[in-house]
């Protein structure tokens, strides 16, 4: 972890990391965070339920192939089962870097966030938008010579078209080593089209930046990849071990590939 430091929160000011606890039942948030989650459709507190089993599920299949360096950035507050818990209970030397841009994030991570002895885990106070700079500062943690798992959930729907959402992935997973992985999920509303204006009105009011995507638009985050079965589909629907899932509507689109 880094150093015990302060940064100041703007509570004034509604944060996607801190809606996103909210949606998970959390109490990390504030006033403003809860008034965009409350006029949310209902189901999009399951989309979250389902972003972070998705999560869970990936990182397992990921682990047990024996993948032991992680990269999650957006990680938001907090929410147990953390990704180095998972990942760590399988490979307990696992070194694990978190990034978030929200200065709240911060102290939740630095009480929360423990490592096993033989593994490590770090929190990072940097923005997604300047790629270069997080993963120089990841380098200090990760060796990027050798495979490392990149996690982007539920983030890049808070990245609009002009702030070049594909290009920011594009330099993050080319910063990788041949064998590394990109675990993805994405915002959209393919399968319940009637959503669309209510979400994006709420997260208007809250001056959030929401550019929600279709199957189509998702697709070329992954370019050049190799998409692991069963590729990229609805989150209740990527299982690699396990019961078959029971059809369920989903408001995210997820994929795990590896990088060539």
């Amino acid at each position: 972890m880094e150093p015990a430091v302060h940064l100041s929160a703007d509570t004034s000011k509604p944060h996607p990391a801190r809606v996103y606890d909210w949606l998970l039942g959390g109490e990390n948030n504030y006033p403003v965070d809860r008034e965009i989650g409350e006029v949310l459709p209902t189901e999009t507190r399951g989309n979250a339920v389902r972003n972070r089993a998705f999560m869970r599920r990936a990182v397992d299949w990921l682990a047990k192939k024996g993948v032991d360096q992680f990269l999650d950035i957006g990680s938001g507050i907090p929410t147990e089962p953390n990704l180095h818990q998972i990942a760590q209970a399988i490979v307990p030397a696992a070194r694990i870097v978190y990034a978030d841009s929200d200065p709240s994030v911060l102290p939740h991570a630095q009480a929360l966030l423990t490592s096993t002895p033989q593994g490590s885990t770090d929190f990072l106070h940097a923005d997604v938008r300047q790629p270069v700079v997080l993963l120089e500062r990841a380098g200090e943690n990760l060796d990027f010579e050798r495979p490392v798992a990149l996690s982007l959930l539920a983030l890049l729907h808070f990245l609009p078209d002009d702030e070049d959402p594909y290009g920011v992935v594009s330099t993050l997973v080319k910063a990788l080593a041949p064998g590394s992985f990109l675990i993805l999920s994405h915002g959209t509303t393919d399968q319940h089209p009637e959503w669309k204006g209510k979400i994006e009105a709420a997260y208007e009011r809250g001056a959030i930046p929401l550019r929600l995507r279709t199957r189509r638009e998702v697709e070329p985050f992954f370019e050049g990849l190799e998409l692991v079965a069963p590729g990229l589909v609805y989150a209740t629907e990527w299982y690699q071990e396990g019961p078959a899932p029971t059809p369920e509507r989903s408001g995210l689109h997820v994929g795990v590939a590896r990088i060539p």
